[in-house]
Protein backbone atom coordinates (compact mmCIF):
# COMPACT_ATOMS: atom_id res chain seq x y z
CA UNK A 1 0.00 0.00 0.00
CA UNK A 2 2.80 2.38 0.92
CA UNK A 3 4.50 1.59 -2.37
CA UNK A 4 1.47 2.77 -4.36
CA UNK A 5 1.30 6.05 -2.47
CA UNK A 6 4.95 6.69 -3.31
CA UNK A 7 4.35 5.94 -6.99
CA UNK A 8 1.27 8.17 -7.08
CA UNK A 9 3.23 10.99 -5.40
CA UNK A 10 6.12 10.61 -7.84
CA UNK A 11 3.72 10.58 -10.81
CA UNK A 12 1.97 13.73 -9.55
CA UNK A 13 5.31 15.48 -9.04
CA UNK A 14 6.51 14.55 -12.54
CA UNK A 15 3.17 15.68 -13.98
CA UNK A 16 3.42 19.03 -12.20
CA UNK A 17 6.98 19.60 -13.46
CA UNK A 18 6.04 18.73 -17.04
CA UNK A 19 2.90 20.88 -16.83
CA UNK A 20 4.83 23.86 -15.46
CA UNK A 21 7.44 23.52 -18.22
CA UNK A 22 4.73 23.39 -20.87
CA UNK A 23 3.04 26.50 -19.46
CA UNK A 24 6.34 28.42 -19.36
CA UNK A 25 7.10 27.36 -22.92
CA UNK A 26 3.68 28.55 -24.07
CA UNK A 27 4.13 31.91 -22.33
CA UNK A 28 7.59 32.46 -23.80
CA UNK A 29 6.47 31.38 -27.26
CA UNK A 30 3.46 33.69 -27.17
CA UNK A 31 5.57 36.62 -25.98
CA UNK A 32 7.93 36.27 -28.92
CA UNK A 33 5.17 36.07 -31.53
CA UNK A 34 3.76 39.57 -31.00
CA UNK A 35 4.94 41.03 -34.31
CA UNK A 36 4.25 38.01 -36.43
CA UNK A 37 7.98 37.49 -37.02
CA UNK A 38 9.99 34.45 -36.15
CA UNK A 39 11.52 33.71 -32.79
CA UNK A 40 15.07 34.76 -33.70
CA UNK A 41 13.88 37.94 -35.44
CA UNK A 42 11.93 39.05 -32.39
CA UNK A 43 14.82 38.29 -30.03
CA UNK A 44 17.25 40.18 -32.28
CA UNK A 45 14.96 43.23 -32.33
CA UNK A 46 14.67 43.14 -28.56
CA UNK A 47 18.44 42.95 -28.07
CA UNK A 48 19.46 45.72 -30.49
CA UNK A 49 19.48 49.25 -29.15
CA UNK A 50 17.27 51.92 -30.68
CA UNK A 51 19.64 54.05 -32.85
CA UNK A 52 17.89 57.36 -32.10
CA UNK A 53 17.97 56.72 -28.35
CA UNK A 54 21.65 55.81 -28.56
CA UNK A 55 22.34 59.02 -30.52
CA UNK A 56 20.48 61.12 -27.93
CA UNK A 57 22.47 59.54 -25.11
CA UNK A 58 25.76 60.29 -26.89
CA UNK A 59 24.71 63.90 -27.48
CA UNK A 60 23.84 64.27 -23.80
CA UNK A 61 27.24 62.83 -22.87
CA UNK A 62 29.04 65.28 -25.19
CA UNK A 63 27.10 68.19 -23.70
CA UNK A 64 28.00 67.09 -20.17
CA UNK A 65 31.68 66.76 -21.08
CA UNK A 66 31.67 70.25 -22.63
CA UNK A 67 30.08 71.72 -19.50
CA UNK A 68 32.54 69.97 -17.22
CA UNK A 69 35.58 71.01 -19.24
CA UNK A 70 34.26 74.57 -19.44
CA UNK A 71 33.73 74.65 -15.68
CA UNK A 72 37.19 73.15 -15.16
CA UNK A 73 38.78 75.84 -17.37
CA UNK A 74 36.95 78.57 -15.44
CA UNK A 75 38.19 77.18 -12.13
CA UNK A 76 41.79 77.08 -13.38
CA UNK A 77 41.70 80.71 -14.56
CA UNK A 78 40.48 82.08 -11.22
CA UNK A 79 43.31 82.88 -8.77
CA UNK A 80 43.03 81.37 -5.34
Amino acid sequence: MEEYKTLIGAALFIGLVIGANFIMYAIARGATRTGGGGFLETVAKALTANPSKKKDEMEELRRSVRELTKNGDDAEKQPE
